[in-house]
């Protein structure tokens, strides 16, 4: 894990803090997982390390990490719904801020929410995954930190699930079958960190999004894992407009909603009926994963050193929205104020 061309100089330095002495509480893991990451307003390079970092854990414990890998690749495709925010930014800077019609707000509005989504994601659960990896017992260690925390309990069944099987893979004895049963059990623990991900993360966010955005997002949303050649792509692609299409009848549309993406239940069946079954036949095959991620991680170390810009202290502001500044610092306070465990 600690070679050069695993990770950002930053994840290689948290890597090099925690051998020196690993944080004792939820609040100094997250704290760590955030140093890796630059500023909330370089969105562009902010994605990449993020990206990078689902890309890091992937690898560093392929046989367990499924989420990340998935996380890797659905964060690496976020950053083309973040160029409204890149355009806004050059549009602030050549009119000034508030300037611009206001379709066009509701559209950074959008972009944004899609950003903080972006970040919560990583706040919530890469550093469960930093610390479990990080660790001689993992399982041990986030027992200790997670058991009390009621927001966690669906991220500690998955990983006790995840650690089951990991330790009947590792047994040279095994036999095939039980082998078999534990790539299953894998399988499920991680599918516990997906449905937490979407419910309890995701989902607040979504219902944020505005009516447009919400229709533009569904017809949109798509999963593709950037395999060699045609045949393969088409294998591996998923559209979540054409599943749904494919599996209504339009006579029972009428007087309904048709299938939204920012619905929790629409998007949770596409996830576990499409996306989930084909990240799986694609993690079969580890030189290609391996080949995807790896390029995800250098697009990270080659933009490393490439300034963001120094933003003035109102475009800090203007960067990060009030609702996401406000649920981070009222994070912080109570992490500082809620004993060891407070997360």
């Amino acid at each position: 894990m600690a070679g050069g061309e695993f990770g950002s100089e930053r994840l290689l330095l948290a890597l090099d803090r925690i051998q020196h002495g690993p944080p004792r509480t939820i609040a100094g893991w997250k704290a760590l997982a955030e140093e890796i990451l630059v500023d909330e307003c370089c969105t562009a390079h902010r994605n990449r390390e993020i990206s990078s970092c689902y890309a890091w854990a992937y690898m560093a414990l392929p046989t367990c990490f499924k989420w990340a890998g998935m996380a890797a690749i659905a964060s690496h495709h976020v950053r083309v719904a973040l160029l409204p925010l890149h355009i806004d930014t050059a549009l602030r800077s050549a009119t000034g801020p508030g300037h611009g019609p206001g379709r066009w707000r509701v559209l950074t509005a959008d972009a944004n929410t899609i950003r903080a989504t972006n970040n919560d994601i990583f706040d919530d659960l890469f550093w469960v995954h930093l610390a479990y990896v990080t660790s001689e017992d993992g399982i041990t260690l986030l027992r200790a930190l997670l058991r009390d925390e009621r927001h966690y309990a669906p991220i500690l069944a998955g990983f006790e699930a995840l650690d089951q099987g990991r330790r009947v893979l590792e047994d040279p004895t095994t036999s095939p079958a039980a082998r078999a049963g534990a790539r299953d059990l894998i399988w499920r623990g991680n599918l516990l960190l997906l449905e937490h991900e979407q419910r309890v993360v995701v989902q607040p966010n979504f219902d944020r999004l505005s009516h447009g955005c919400a229709w533009a997002v569904s017809i949109g949303s798509a999963t593709s894992f950037e395999t060699r050649g045609p045949c393969q792509a088409i294998e591996y692609f998923t559209s979540f407009y054409f599943y749904t299409l494919a599996r209504t009848n339009p006579r029972g549309l009428r007087g309904r909603v048709r299938p939204r993406i920012t619905n929790y239940d629409d998007r949770w069946r596409w996830l576990v009926s499409s996306v989930v079954p084909r990240f799986r036949r694609f993690d079969a095959d580890p030189p290609v994963v391996r080949a995807i991620l790896r390029r995800i991680l250098d697009q990270d170390r080659h933009h490393d050193s490439s300034p963001c810009g120094t933003p003035t202290r109102s475009d800090r502001v203007l960067a990060v929205p009030t609702s996401e500044r406000t649920v981070r610092a009222e994070r912080r306070a109570a992490a500082a104020g809620g004993g060891a465990d407070a997360a």
